[in-house]
């Protein structure tokens, strides 16, 4: 009895992490979505570079949306570690999500943090993500140094993330920020910290060689020539073949504001930050439009150590 039980109990786990394991690659990218910029292909769509510089924009915000630290620092011997959770409202964006399966709207980035304290109020930290239901992750690293602590504490930050694990995708984003904040003791170990600050990111993405066209047969994908305009079993193998034209940091910047409360308790941490990214527009060079890049939102929570 007890080992039909046992075999039992281990069919449903199995089950259930098989259906788990369904939703994986749920939110994986397919850039294909986005639109081909393949002009000679039976697929061209002249805003596919755009809706690729929009979406751009719009996940490198989303991935550098957090900072959950007030500004004051660890001090030389501290040390932090935290676990996170970044909520992302994406479901109204300009352009959606070229996620592999349907995209609920909103987005969930949880995530590992720690920080370091060093002599002259300097501290550096990395954290790491992961995007829900998908492959991908997120690797970020950072520095802080707090030019003032004590009535009010002010500092800067510098950090850089980078999407890991993506297909065909490569997107780095960072930047630096200003903030400030002021700690209340509440009596004994206990601190409350409200803080506000605004931060700069630079945004830059590229792609390999994209397939706008996988449903193609094995014997189109081997066909060695044809022209691009001929119909779909007569054209080349290469054909609707292409990459999107890079996103360059140098020309793609915004701004974020963020506010948040941290809560310490002996040597537990609770945080809670709000931030918005505001991204503005830019002028599409293929189609010669305005193109608006919506703004983007985040709750984030934090949980951890402090000491």
């Amino acid at each position: 009895m007890h080992a039909r039980a046992l075999a039992l109990s281990l069919t449903v786990l199995c089950s259930s992490f098989t259906a788990a394991a369904d939703t994986f690659d749920a939110y994986d990218f397919r850039l294909q979505k986005l639109g081909n910029p393949f002009a000679p292909g039976t697929t061209f769509d002249p805003s596919a570079d755009g809706n690729f510089r929009v979406f751009a924009r719009q996940l490198g915000a989303a991935i550098t949306s957090v900072n959950l630290a007030p500004p004051d620092t660890l001090g030389h011997a501290g040390f932090a570690f935290s676990a996170e959770l970044s909520v992302l409202p994406l479901g109204k964006t300009a352009v959606p999500l070229p996620t592999q399966g349907a995209f609920n709207g909103t987005l969930l980035l949880p995530s590992i943090h720690v920080r370091k304290g060093l002599p002259f109020s300097f501290e550096v930290g990395a954290r790491l993500g992961w995007l829900e239901k998908s492959r991908m992750g997120t690797a970020t690293i950072e520095a802080k140094w707090a030019l003032n602590e004590g009535f009010v504490d002010i500092a800067v930050r510098g950090n850089i993330t980078k999407l890991v694990n993506s297909r065909d995708f490569d997107l780095t984003a960072g930047g630096f920020d200003i903030g400030i904040g002021k700690q209340f003791a509440l009596g004994g170990m206990i601190t409350l910290t409200p803080y506000v600050g605004w931060n700069l990111v630079f945004v830059e993405a590229s792609t390999g060689n994209i397939d706008f066209r996988p449903n193609r047969t094995l014997a189109q994908a081997e066909r060695p020539s044809g022209s691009c305009d001929a119909p779909e079993d007569q054209r080349s193998s290469l054909c609707d073949i292409d990459t999107f034209k890079t996103v360059s940091w140098k020309q793609n910047s915004h701004n974020r504001f963020y506010g948040g409360l941290r809560f310490i308790g002996g040597a537990v941490m609770i945080g809670v930050e709000g931030s918005y990214s505001v991204i503005g527009k830019f002028k599409d060079a293929d189609t010669n439009e305005d193109r608006e890049v919506p703004a983007v939102t985040a709750v984030n929570f934090t949980l951890g150590l402090d000491f």
